[in-house]
């Protein structure tokens, strides 16, 4: 492992480590805009220059091995000059979109320029002109103005999606990003490009206009679009949630995530949630408090588990957290000996399928660590089991650990015409649903909380536990499954301890964060 010394700061790298590599794990700042760890080495930007000891030329670091012994350096006068006048280059056709772009607040073209350039411009001419509002695809926007040909998404759908609709068209001050006449970007991976593109070149569709990054909020947590459970970072606010972005964890998802695992925020948002309990039936339905809910229909629960365990059934979704399975099977399994015990799969035609990088047909974040509690537990019954019993008349209250997303869920309607033939059904759940309202069958649904307002363990594909903390509340009364099934066993809470939501008033978080101006 070659040694080396940065700035006068020695650091051991591994064999074949590159200098740039070499700053970052020294978490030194280098400049760069063509690099990035996970794709392969362009040296287009040449911004990443750096003096070694020895050699007459300054070189770039991003395409120079780390040998041992070499002194490095990136604070040199000549280093500072070559960045500053590498940057005015880059530059010279820049518009001046920052007021109306997406990416002012957390783009890499502001921030290097304050740590590298703050150089006077010396060019007169005018600036050459290119397309604004390039439609890509279906998700992802072009402004040719901004791009600064760092090539990074080129070699994104070249290397990673391996889908290769984009590429570099023309020359000289001409080139630019484009797509092949008949293949739009249009892949489940399409908007890394946008999170890897360092101005603001690539917009996404679906975030586009819509909120200023100082006015949101960053929260780590997991994708819970599927099994994989990529690593991401939750944007939110006073309003709700409004993007999801990876974070990078080689050993899950590397530095990546898919597109439909970017869309799953939409259903924690409080328009598309179930605020209020409800009991009745179609056209007759009657709100209430969650928490009074649960407890009403926990009394009738127990009675019926005392009298005959056999005539209650659960119905359990991947959709939660170990520690509430663990509640769940607790209470009924446990405690109450109910052995009619059934896992819903959402989609038994591809539930086994991957598409090779990331997405995966089981479109749960948990259904893992629910086979796991089931198996242990000993409880289980087969899918044509539970519905035979339903159809006999066999059920008298159906207890189902729904979805928190309907939306992978596209069985939802025909599993309820299935479930209302029970005499009585429990159905818990954290979003609205047309088919839900429509049941005959004497119903309560009772709101839960979402993964963004809750603290607790998921369980991936491979048995890897992860686990994420509470980021904010979107709806302060809706209950964790734990706290539902608290409620139901008749234990005492108060509800009143809990997160509430934060008042509907936008909130300039830049201004308060440690150190801001």
């Amino acid at each position: 492992m070659p040694k080396c010394t940065i700035n006068g700061q020695p650091v051991e790298v591994k064999q074949g480590a590159t200098i740039i590599e070499a700053f970052k794990q020294l978490g030194t700042d280098i400049a760069h805009y063509c690099w990035h760890p996970a794709l392969s080495v362009a040296g287009v930007c040449r911004l990443c220059m750096v003096q070694i000891e020895g050699q007459p030329k300054l070189q770039i670091a991003c395409n120079t091995a780390v040998t041992e012994g070499m002194v490095i350096n990136n604070v040199a006068d000549p280093v500072k000059e070559a960045v500053r006048w590498g940057m005015d280059f880059h530059l010279i056709n820049h518009p001046l979109d920052c007021p109306i772009c997406d990416q002012a607040g957390e783009c890499g073209l502001q921030e290097q320029y304050m740590k590298y350039g703050q150089y006077d411009p010396e060019m007169a001419e005018p600036k050459v002109k290119k397309r604004k509002v390039v439609d890509l695809g279906p998700t992802v926007v072009l402004d040719t103005e901004r791009c600064i040909l760092c090539s990074r998404c080129v070699r994104f759908t070249e290397e990673i999606s391996k889908t290769n609709e984009l590429r570099i068209v023309n020359r000289g001050d001409k080139s630019e990003i484009g797509t092949y006449v008949d293949k739009p970007l249009n892949n489940n991976y399409s908007v890394n490009t946008i999170d890897i593109c360092p101005v603001g070149a690539l917009t996404s569709k679906d975030f586009r206009f819509r909120q200023r990054t100082w006015y949101l909020k960053s929260a780590p947590t997991i994708c819970t679009g599927c099994s994989t459970g990529c690593n991401t970072s939750a944007y939110y606010n006073e309003e709700g949630a409004f993007r999801m972005k990876p974070i990078h964890n080689d050993e899950v998802n590397g530095y990546w995530m898919c597109d439909k695992g970017r869309d799953v925020y939409k259903f924690v948002n409080r328009d598309a949630r179930i605020v209020k309990a409800k009991k009745g039936s179609v056209g007759q339905w009657q709100q209430l408090d969650p928490g009074a809910a649960a407890k009403e229909v926990g009394e009738s629960l127990r009675a019926a588990m005392k009298k005959n365990p056999a005539s209650v059934a659960l119905v359990v979704t991947g959709q939660y957290m170990n520690e509430e399975y663990k509640a769940l099977f607790d209470f009924f399994v446990k405690e109450n000996g109910i052995k009619n015990v059934s896992h819903w799969i959402n989609n038994p035609e591809d539930f086994e399928s991957f598409d090779g990088l990331l997405f995966r047909g089981d479109r749960n974040p948990n259904t893992k660590g629910l086979l796991q509690t089931m198996s242990a537990s000993g409880a289980g019954l087969e899918w044509p089991a539970l519905q035979d019993m339903l159809n006999k008349g066999q059920i008298e209250y159906l207890v189902v650990a729904g979805p928190e997303n309907n939306d992978v869920f596209p069985d939802l309607a025909n599993r309820l015409q299935l479930f209302s033939k029970a005499r009585n059904l429990v159905f818990l759940t954290a979003g609205k649903s047309e088919a839900l309202d429509n049941v005959t069958t004497p119903t309560f649904q009772i709101p839960m909380k979402v993964y963004l307002e809750k603290t607790g363990t998921y369980t991936n594909f491979k048995g890897l536990e992860q686990k994420v903390q509470r980021a904010t509340t979107f709806v302060a009364q809706a209950l964790t499954l734990e706290e539902t099934v608290n409620l139901m066993s008749g234990k005492e809470l108060d509800l009143n301890l809990r997160p509430v939501a934060p008042k509907d008033l936008k909130t300039n978080y830049l201004i308060r964060a440690p150190g801001a101006l």
